[in-house]
């Protein structure tokens, strides 16, 4: 019974930033639940193409969408491509950020608008313009990928931290106008995750034992710790939660 809830044959995704990292691994988990999912990446690079070719492996559909969300009106040209290469969107991942470590009194006009346009503006955008899609089929599911920033902020990440609690207001204000629509809305908002983002900053060891003592289980998370609370969130199983914001942190939130 449980598995027939997870499994999303037939459904069409959309994971901004999926073409590594978390972004992709939810990609992936999607795929093998039977979800057509298309990849999204800034640049017409090499990973996008191969996270394309290991979702289609998995039986499913894929496709490129190459787009810099810092760019205007980037959220309408993701969404004609969506449409021309899948039609309606019936799960979108909201995972592409931008981060930019710097101490607060260095932050530039530069650095405070690229990642609260990216990371705020855009979602809100793409919210708008993938939404009624959802409306009008009656089902739907929304995952915006946050921080666990939102409640410990890093020194050298204000910009970043502050649009992603942002962005968590935003999902509870959502989902509550959307649940009457068969739509979830939910922030997944990870800890430490050995992602290329995080293991470069790690590679200090003095750094990185200062990190992980911070964390109560005592280890850094790995992608797929974060894919598995996507495809519940995603999937019929996590219908009844909507306009949460859930940590997947090893307690590091606490």
């Amino acid at each position: 019974m449980m598995n027939d809830l997870m499994r999303l044959t037939g459904k069409k995704a959309l994971v901004t930033g999926s073409n590594q990292g978390i972004g992709k691994a939810i990609a992936l988990a999607l795929a093998g639940q039977g979800a057509n999912v298309l990849i999204h990446c800034r640049d017409e690079t090499v990973s996008g193409q191969q996270a394309v070719a290991e979702v289609e492996a998995l039986g499913v559909r894929s496709g490129l969408i190459v787009e810099d969300l810092a760019g205007s009106e980037a959220a309408e040209r993701v969404y004609d491509q969506a449409r021309q290469l899948f039609g309606a969107i019936d799960i979108l991942v909201l995972n592409a950020s931008v981060q930019i470590r710097r101490p607060w009194t260095a932050v530039t006009d530069a650095d405070f608008n690229e990642q609260t346009t990216v990371n705020w503006q855009r979602t809100l955008e793409l919210l708008q313009r993938f939404v009624p899609d959802m409306q009008q089929s009656g089902w739907g599911r929304i995952l915006t990928i946050g921080s666990v920033q939102q409640l410990k902020p890093h020194p050298q990440m204000m910009a970043y931290a502050a649009s992603k609690a942002a962005v968590s207001n935003l999902v509870r204000n959502l989902a509550a106008q959307v649940g009457k629509d068969g739509i979830t809305v939910n922030n997944l908002a990870p800890g430490v995750i050995l992602t290329n983002r995080n293991t470069e900053a790690l590679t200090d060891e003095t750094y990185r034992e200062q990190v992980r003592s911070r964390i109560p289980v005592g280890f850094f998370g790995e992608t797929q710790d974060c894919a598995a609370l996507a495809l519940l969130l995603c999937s019929e199983a996590g219908r009844y939660i909507t306009g949460q914001d859930i940590y997947v942190d090893g307690g590091m939130s606490l």
